[in-house]
This record gives structure tokens, C-alpha cells and sequence, in this order.
């Protein structure tokens, strides 16, 4: 029997949904992301070093991208041992899972059947039902 798994994920957490026969796990993934480096109203738009003005923008950017890698990893290395994968969530954080799994060239990249949009208020029953569906159980 072919072990399946289905995610959707954005930017706050990854929930994990696999099929294995009749047995199905559900396991949830928080992601560490951090949304801004300061409220508009606020004073602090970077320091000054010396001559130079360090812009804090770039530095929560640079953070930002190093935290989306390391959620997407963890998000993958949940999945490696699957025969299946399907991907669906709202927003751009699944494109950039399927842009991970593509870029790895390895096995994960012919495992993914399909990505997919999807309401980003969908409870745990939901995605585990959308899961069944995709996969016609």
C-alpha cells in the first residue's frame, strides 16, 4: 500500500495529513516566521553607523528568508518518507515548498502529484478530507 501524505501550509504552520492504508496521522508544524521588523508608528527605521545608515529592513528580510528555508526543511524532512505528496494552502508559502522539492532533485520532486489553492481557514477535519478526496479514499 503507497504511503500518502497531503500538506497545507502557509506562512504560520504546516499541517501534515498521511494516509497509510486505513491508518491516518495528523501532525501540526509552527513556523518560527517572523512578520515585521517594527510597527509603522514607530521610530526605530534602521541606525546609523558611523557614516552609514544600516537599514533594518534589509536585515529582517535577510532573517526572514533564512527562516522560510529552515521551515520549508523541517516541512520536508516530515514527508521524505512518503510514496505521494500533495501540496495545497492559501498564499505563496506552498509555491515555495514546491520550489524547494523541485530545486532538491531528488526523489521528493516525482512524488508530488499536485499543488493546489485552498481557503485559509480550513479546519483539521477539512484538510483531512480534502486529503481523502485528492487521493479518492
Amino acid at each position: 500500500m503507497k504511503k500518502q501524505a497531503g500538506i497545507w501550509i502557509d506562512s504560520t504552520k504546516a499541517i501534515i495529513v498521511t494516509l497509510d492504508g486505513k491508518n491516518e496521522s495528523i501532525k501540526e508544524i509552527q513556523s518560527d516566521l517572523e512578520n515585521r521588523v517594527y510597527h509603522d508608528k514607530e521610530g526605530d527605521k534602521g541606525s546609523f553607523f558611523g557614516g552609514q545608515h544600516i537599514d533594518s529592513q534589509k536585515t529582517f528580510d535577510e532573517r526572514k528568508k533564512h527562516q522560510i528555508n529552515a521551515y520549508i526543511k523541517n516541512v520536508i524532512s516530515n514527508v521524505n518518507e512518503v510514496d505521494e505528496l500533495y501540496i495545497f494552502g492559501p498564499a505563496e508559502t506552498k509555491t515555495k515548498l514546491e520550489k524547494k522539492i523541485q530545486e532538491e532533485k531528488s526523489t521528493m520532486a516525482g512524488k508530488l502529484k499536485s499543488v493546489e489553492t485552498a481557503d485559509n481557514n480550513m479546519t483539521s477535519n477539512q484538510i483531512v478530507a480534502k486529503v481523502k478526496k485528492f487521493y479518492n479514499q
